[in-house]
């Protein structure tokens, strides 16, 4: 009798989550299939604002963050719609054809999901599909066979299909990159505030040959009496909105004025541009 109220239950469910409009969408209208509420994650959930999208993505472990990061901070990312819905009609077709038993709830058939899928402006690869899994899960048979049927559900689409796991980027370049998009989330600079902190930055890089960013930047606060911090803080805006770069394989703690060079001219001009206006 309980096995029977939780299918029913399932069944409600799913009927609610299309009637919210779950998997529909795109950008800022864009709502995920399953949200952080939904489900019992593995590891950490979290709610993260995106910057392409302009919405709260939900991602159910910290290893979906880090993938996430990286997609966002990509410069040919458009949109990222995570735990996107497959048709169940198709994936239900694919199970059959492969001989693979279908992810199912006591007697009713399961939606599967990808865990993102990203627009980009890659001509050659305008879009691509994401599963996140840990190494260690890729070691059980049932896991590969979802993973399968979700292969070739996005190959008879003609979408490339990728599994990232915890091996796909190094814990630096990680470690740069929330470092980096904490700063994006408060980040607001007019025109003219950002020209100014550009050409002011500009010229103490280039006098401060070989300088440790983080000494550098306790100097800057001392000798120009602002507040202990800003300094950092201001050349981590800059870097995060790719006025300048650096090589993310170096950590941000070992960052020196050698490793930041200026960003695509393109940015420059966007704010030149803004400025003269």
């Amino acid at each position: 009798m309980a096995n029977f109220k939780n299918i029913q239950n399932h069944e409600l469910k799913i009927q609610k989550w299309i009637k919210e409009g779950r998997g529909q969408g795109f950008g800022n209208n864009y709502k995920p299939w399953i949200t952080i509420r939904d489900v019992s994650s593995e590891g950490r959930s979290h709610r993260v604002f995106g910057h392409k999208s302009q919405r709260t993505h939900h991602l159910l472990s910290d290893l979906e963050l880090s993938a996430f990061l990286l997609l966002e901070w990509h410069f040919s990312t458009i949109d990222i719609r995570e735990q996107y819905p497959l048709d169940l009609e198709h994936t239900l077709e694919i199970a059959e054809s492969i001989r693979i038993p279908h992810p199912k709830l006591g007697k009713h058939y399961q939606i599967m999901t990808s865990d993102f899928l990203v627009d980009t402006n890659n001509s050659k690869s305008p879009k691509f599909a994401v599963q996140v899994k840990y190494s260690n899960a890729l070691n059980d048979p049932r896991t590969i066979e979802k993973i399968e049927i979700e292969r070739q559900y996005w190959k008879q689409q003609n979408v490339p299909f990728y599994i990232f796991t915890e091996h796909q980027v190094p814990l630096i370049v990680s470690q740069n990159i929330q470092w980096l998009y904490s700063s994006l989330s408060t980040l607001e600079l007019s025109g003219q505030d950002t020209l100014h902190k550009l050409n002011f930055y500009s010229d103490i890089f280039k006098n401060n040959k070989s300088k440790k960013i983080n000494e550098l930047a306790r100097f800057i606060d001392q000798k120009y009496q602002f507040e202990m911090g800003r300094s950092l803080r201001e050349i981590r805006d800059l870097l995060a909105q790719r006025y300048f770069t650096f090589d993310l394989n170096i950590s941000f703690k070992d960052l020196k004025t050698d490793h930041i060079q200026s960003g695509q001219i393109n940015i420059w001009n966007e704010v030149l541009h803004a400025e003269n206006q």
